[in-house]
């Protein structure tokens, strides 16, 4: 069962902004591929960064994958339908120098020809095109190959066609289905989160995601599965943005589920759309290792009922009955106890201790009279004859 993970793009927490310091932090955090964007175009000086990350791919084994121009027309008339091509041109060009191993591209809208049989067709067509002219690149000339290794022996990228996220556009899952059954070297490109938009909400179980990869396997025989997966907000079957995994109805826990219960038939690269991401990159593989522990104790208790069962002669049934009895047990002494603790506690009165009394300030004596000074004079020298205090400073209070 290999899985891939990685981000759509260059991590937002690279100090640089070339593929190939991306492609080192990617390897650093424990994933595994990465998708490079030429969305709009591909400007001239780009080839020599991405011819650096082609031999880095190449000695490592990293999985090199590249997106195409997302404003395609090729359900267009012939002058939109070959603008597109050169556009796409470009990024062919562009995945032999990375040592791609898929190329992802789209149809855009239905335009006048609408749903149906000869959009299909003609897009079968255009599909068949692509990939010759892949091959072709691929084995444009001999002298070519000390420069590319990866040429030789490798085997040409494979043409993606991505699942829509607008009713508008073409690429319904069932029609990307139908065109890749007709054109060898083509795989569909599953975005869970168009497919789950398009779908009014439909991606929300394990079963969901089962019944998914089931139908593509039946239709086009196929183990190897190219995905991308985000949040997103949708609205009347149509998607209007990605967003990060956890602020989405889209969840990701049900596929992590499926991958590690029911997948080991795939290989798949996941490839995380979302606007975080890196982050959500390693949420998927964060998410995907929990499901996998999961697994691992249900397996540890199923093989401890067995020998349960086997010592004690009791039914695997029983034994798995008592084993719920207890944890039920469990989690009602854990909630009693948890309501003790919040209980709050009779508040006892605390007394309080007394200020210090203040001390009174004192009033200004009158002013005395001129004769009780005089009486106070005589008292105060026939005294002096008698006794002498020493002033002290110090309050004696």
């Amino acid at each position: 069962m290999p899985v891939k993970l990685g981000p759509a793009g260059i991590p937002l927490s690279c100090k640089g902004r070339t593929i190939v310091e991306g492609m080192d932090d990617i390897i650093s955090l424990g994933l595994e591929t990465m998708e490079v964007q030429t969305v709009r175009m591909i400007a001239p000086q780009h080839f020599e960064q991405y011819w650096q990350a082609g031999v880095l791919a190449n000695k490592t084994n990293f999985e090199m994958n590249i997106h195409g121009p997302y404003y395609s027309e090729l359900l267009g008339d012939k002058i939109e339908r070959g603008r597109s091509l050169t556009k796409i041109e470009a990024t062919l060009q562009a995945a032999k120098t990375i040592n791609a191993r898929h190329i992802t591209l789209h149809a855009g809208h239905y335009g006048e020809m609408g749903r149906g049989r000869e959009a299909n067709e003609q897009l079968a067509n255009v599909f068949s095109g692509i990939v010759d002219r892949v091959a072709e690149i691929w084995h444009d000339d001999e002298d070519i190959y000390p420069v590319f290794p990866w040429l030789k022996d490798g085997t040409p990228s494979k043409i993606g066609i991505e699942t829509s996220g607008r009713q508008e556009l073409w690429g319904s899952l069932e029609e990307v289905l139908e065109v890749v059954n007709h054109v060898e070297g083509t795989i569909p490109v599953l975005n869970i989160a168009h497919i789950h938009s398009r779908g009014h909400g439909r991606m929300r179980t394990s079963e969901d995601y089962g019944e998914l990869f089931d139908q593509v396997r039946e239709t086009i025989g196929t183990k190897e599965f190219y995905c991308h997966f985000s949040g997103v907000e949708h609205r009347t079957g149509n998607a209007m943005h990605y967003t990060q995994i956890k602020k989405s109805d889209l969840n990701f826990e049900p596929l992590a589920e499926f991958i590690v219960e029911d997948g080991g038939w795939l290989d798949i690269t996941l490839i995380s759309d979302s606007p975080l991401l890196e982050h959500d990159a390693m949420y998927m593989l964060q998410n995907i290792e929990k499901a996998r522990h999961k697994q691992l104790e249900r397996k540890a208790r199923e093989d401890r009922r067995r020998a349960l069962s086997a010592q004690t002669g009791k039914s695997f049934e029983e034994i798995a009955d008592s084993d719920l009895d207890e944890a039920e047990l469990r989690e009602d002494t854990e909630a009693e106890q948890e309501v003790v603790k919040e209980t709050p506690k009779t508040e006892e009165k605390v007394e309080e201790t007394p200020k210090p009394e203040e001390k009174v300030k004192e009033k200004p004596a009158k002013k005395e009279t001129k004769s009780k000074k005089k009486a106070d004079g005589k008292k105060k020298e026939e005294s002096n004859d008698v006794f002498e205090f020493e002033e002290d400073d110090d309050d004696l209070f």
